[in-house]
């Protein structure tokens, strides 16, 4: 008689540990549920800045190149009245960089009847309130 009264009670005093078990293990999962989406949504994020950072360098280099093309054209001399600074220019029409613009400033130093040029270029992307820019700097000289 006393082993099963025994038993009686330690049966009733067991009764709620596998509800605070239960409680306790849905708490820690939904933290680390919460944890990972957290961490997702910062991937996400930084993806986002990469893929604009990516474009932004390939308008800058767009600027720079179209910049030295109209300073030393094929088969022609030296053009350095294409040398201005601030020249602002739309990429909208190029696929891949339909949000970006470029700003282009030409330098020229002449030393010695020989022109250097410093061509800086500025590509920037804004895409929904997200803007990337990334700076190009180009430096060439005549063949005078």
């Amino acid at each position: 008689m006393l082993l099963k009264q025994t038993l009686l009670i330690t049966k009733n005093a067991q009764k709620g540990s596998s509800l605070v078990l239960a409680i306790f293990i849905l708490v820690v999962m939904s933290l680390l549920g919460a944890a990972l989406l957290r961490m997702m949504a910062t991937n996400e994020e930084t993806y986002v800045y990469e893929v604009l950072g990516t474009r932004a360098y390939n308008a800058a280099q767009t600027g720079a190149q179209r910049k030295l093309q109209q300073l030393f054209p094929l088969n022609t001399g030296l053009d350095s009245s294409m040398c201005t600074a601030d020249d602002t220019f739309s990429l909208a029409n190029i696929e891949g960089l339909d949000y970006c613009s470029v700003k282009v400033d030409c330098l020229e130093v002449k030393h010695e009847n020989v022109s250097y040029f410093t061509v800086t270029s500025i590509g920037q992307c804004v895409i929904n309130d997200e803007a990337t820019s990334r700076v190009v700097e180009v430096q060439a000289k005549s063949m005078n």
